[in-house]
C-alpha cells in the first residue's frame, strides 16, 4: 500500500509539472507572454474592443471579418456600398492577389478602407511581426511608400497628430495621440499615377505627413500612418475618439456596417479559440484521459523492476566461448600448425631433428594407412603456404589416427 501512495504523489507531481510548464504560457520556461493582437474581440490594450463597443452604442453596426477580404463582395447582409473597413498593418498573414482585386472593386462601388499602418509608431504587435511589409501597404492603398535609412530615435512617448487644414475628418479635432512610442524608420510617400493623394495631416514634431486620402472610383482610400492611433489604450486620449467617429460618421452609408479585419490578425472563422475551450465536451475528454491515465500508473505500472537472476555458466559454454573468440583472432593456418604440433606430440612422432620423417614414423604405425598419412600431409603442406585447410575433417582424421595407434 505504501508503495502505492508513493506512486500516486508522483503522478501527481508530474501532473502540476506538466501544467505549470504546458498550460500556463506565463510559467516555466516560456516566461513570454503572448502578444495581444489588433483585433475587435481583444479587450487589452492593443484591441479594438473599445472602438468596437462604442460604435454599437451609437448604433453603428460593427462586424469582424474573419474570413479572406475577396468573401466581401458575397456577404448578403452587408449592404453593396456605405461600408467602412478597417485594416491593421503589420497582420499575421499576407494579402492574396484575389484579395486585393476583390478590395478594390469593393472600394470602387462606393465603400471605404481606413488603413492604419505602424509607420511612424512601434507598438509591440508590430515589432513582433517585423514591422510594416510595404508591398502589403502598396498593393492595398496604391500609394507607393519608400523606407530610408533609419533615423534617430527620438526621445517622446508617443506621436502626436494635428490636421494640415479643415476637413471633414477634423472637425472638434484639434490633435490625436498614438498609445505606441515613435518609429526610428523613415520613409516618403508617392503619389500614384493614375489618381491624386489629399495630405490630412502631419506629426508635431516631425513636420512628416502621417494621414492621406485618395478617392478610387466611388470610394475612398484613407491611409494613417499610426498603427495605435484607435486602439483600446489610444481611444480616449485627445481626440483619437472624435477622429474615429468623423471617418465613421463621413463614410458610413445608410445600414452600412464597420468592419474589422481581425482575419489578418489572427482570427479565423475555422477556429474560434474561446468555443473549443468552452465546449464541455473538451472538459469531458480531459477528465476521462486524466481518470485513464490515474488508473494505469496505480494499476498497470509496475512499482518494483523484477530482479532477473542469471545462472551461472557452465564449463562447457566458457569453453564454447572461449573457442568462438579464439576462433576469431587465431589465423587458420597457425591453427593448423599448432593442431598438427599436438598430433606429433599425442603420437609419439619425434620433429625435433630436420633428418627425421614424421610422415615416415606415422606410416611404420601398424593401423596408420598410406592414405591417411597422404591426406595429413597434404594438409600439412597447405598450412605452410597459407592456403585454406578444412579444420573439422583435419581434426577428426587424427582423432581416428590416435585412436588406431596402439
Amino acid at each position: 500500500m505504501r508503495y502505492r501512495l508513493v506512486t500516486l504523489a508522483c503522478a501527481l507531481g508530474a501532473l502540476v509539472l506538466f501544467t505549470i510548464l504546458f498550460v500556463q504560457p506565463q510559467s516555466g520556461f516560456d516566461i513570454r507572454r503572448s502578444v495581444p493582437r489588433p483585433t475587435m474581440v481583444e479587450e487589452r490594450a492593443n484591441g479594438y474592443y473599445a472602438a468596437a463597443t462604442w460604435l454599437r452604442a451609437a448604433d453603428v453596426r460593427v462586424e469582424s471579418l474573419r474570413e479572406r477580404i475577396d468573401t466581401l463582395p458575397i456577404r448578403a447582409y452587408l449592404p453593396v456600398r456605405g461600408n467602412v473597413l478597417l485594416i491593421t498593418l503589420p497582420g499575421t498573414d499576407t494579402y492574396k492577389l484575389a484579395e486585393t482585386r476583390a478590395l478594390q472593386n469593393w472600394v470602387r462601388n462606393g465603400n471605404t478602407l481606413l488603413i492604419l499602418a505602424a509607420l511612424a509608431d512601434n507598438p509591440d504587435w508590430a515589432r513582433v511581426a517585423g514591422g510594416v511589409g510595404v508591398g502589403d501597404l502598396k498593393v492595398l492603398s496604391g500609394i507607393d511608400f519608400d523606407p530610408r535609412a533609419a533615423g534617430a530615435q527620438q526621445n517622446r512617448a508617443s506621436v502626436a497628430l494635428l490636421p494640415n487644414h479643415v476637413h471633414a475628418y477634423f472637425s472638434g479635432v484639434q490633435r490625436a495621440l498614438a498609445s505606441a512610442p515613435p518609429s526610428a524608420q523613415l520613409w516618403t510617400a508617392r503619389i500614384p499615377y493614375d489618381s491624386y493623394l489629399l495630405s490630412l495631416a502631419h506629426g508635431e514634431e516631425s513636420g512628416q505627413t502621417l494621414m492621406w486620402t485618395r478617392p478610387v472610383g466611388e470610394g475612398r482610400i484613407v491611409v494613417c500612418a499610426l498603427g495605435s492611433l484607435f486602439t483600446d489604450d489610444a481611444l480616449g486620449h485627445a481626440d483619437n475618439a472624435r477622429l474615429l467617429s468623423n471617418i465613421v460618421s463621413a463614410s458610413l452609408g445608410r445600414q452600412g456596417a464597420v468592419i474589422f479585419d481581425d482575419y489578418h490578425q489572427g482570427l479565423s472563422s475555422t477556429y474560434d479559440p474561446e468555443k473549443f475551450y468552452a465546449d464541455p465536451r473538451l472538459h469531458l475528454t480531459a477528465l476521462v484521459l486524466l481518470l485513464v491515465w490515474l488508473a494505469w500508473v496505480l494499476g498497470a505500472t509496475p512499482l518494483r523492476v523484477p530482479v532477473v537472476r542469471l545462472a551461472a555458466p557452465r564449463e562447457a559454454d566458457l569453453v564454447r566461448a572461449h573457442g568462438a573468440f579464439l576462433a576469431r583472432v587465431l589465423p587458420r593456418n597457425l591453427a593448423v600448425q599448432r593442431l598438427f604440433e599436438h598430433f606429433f606430440r599425442r603420437t609419439g612422432v619425434r620433429t625435433d631433428s630436420s633428418q627425421v620423417d614424421p610422415w615416415q614414423q606415422l606410416r611404420a604405425l601398424a593401423h596408420v594407412s598410406d592414405a591417411q598419412v597422404g591426406e595429413l600431409r597434404r594438409s600439412y603442406e597447405r598450412s605452410l603456404t597459407g592456403s585454406h585447410v578444412a579444420l573439422v575433417p583435419l581434426y577428426n582424421l587424427m582423432r581416428r589416427i590416435e585412436g588406431q595407434t596402439p
